[in-house]
């Protein structure tokens, strides 16, 4: 549900997306360090076109599954991204302080993607429960979205929509 959460998230804002799509049965998990511009022309392009990111990444720990984590090397903008998913997702502990981050899902490391822009970005983990991938929506047969995955768009959008660049 990344992929169809970062594309929606895009779509509405009007800004560039770039995925990586694994195939369908495939499940492994590839750190994001392994995923660079020198294997594909394709992210390097994007990486040249934009300024800043906001890349979406799921993850499961317990004692965190109302947690977002906003990591990123972009602090500014995780604190300007957060401000928006705790208006969006009230439900939720939106985690922005670095330190408060598990070090393996903080985003830091200078070869994550999330990092190579001139401006860097912002990388979000998001638990089960905000993709509409828990059991808390065993019956949801929608139209659309999960309510709190919808509201998580919606933040996205709106923080992406009124990020001022200096």
């Amino acid at each position: 549900m990344t992929d169809v959460i970062a594309r929606e998230a895009a779509d509405r804002s009007g800004v560039s997306y770039y995925g990586v799509h694994q195939p369908p049965g495939m499940e492994d998990h590839i750190p994001s360090i392994d995923v660079s511009p020198d294997h594909s022309p394709a992210l390097s392009s994007f990486i040249d076109h934009v300024q800043t990111v906001i890349t979406i990444h799921g993850y499961g720990r317990r004692g965190l599954f109302s947690s977002l984590l906003v990591g990123g090397r972009h602090r500014e903008f995780a604190e300007h991204i957060g401000s928006h998913l705790r208006e969006h997702l009230p439900a939720y502990s939106i985690v922005t302080d670095i330190d408060e981050i598990p070090n393996e899902l903080r985003g830091l490391h200078s070869r994550n993607p999330v990092n190579l822009p001139p401006g860097a970005g912002v990388q979000i983990e998001l638990p089960p429960r905000v993709r509409g991938s828990s059991p808390l929506w065993w019956d949801w047969e929608g139209p659309g979205l999960t309510p709190h995955t919808q509201s998580l768009v919606d933040a996205l959008s709106s923080a992406a929509t009124t990020w001022i660049t200096g």
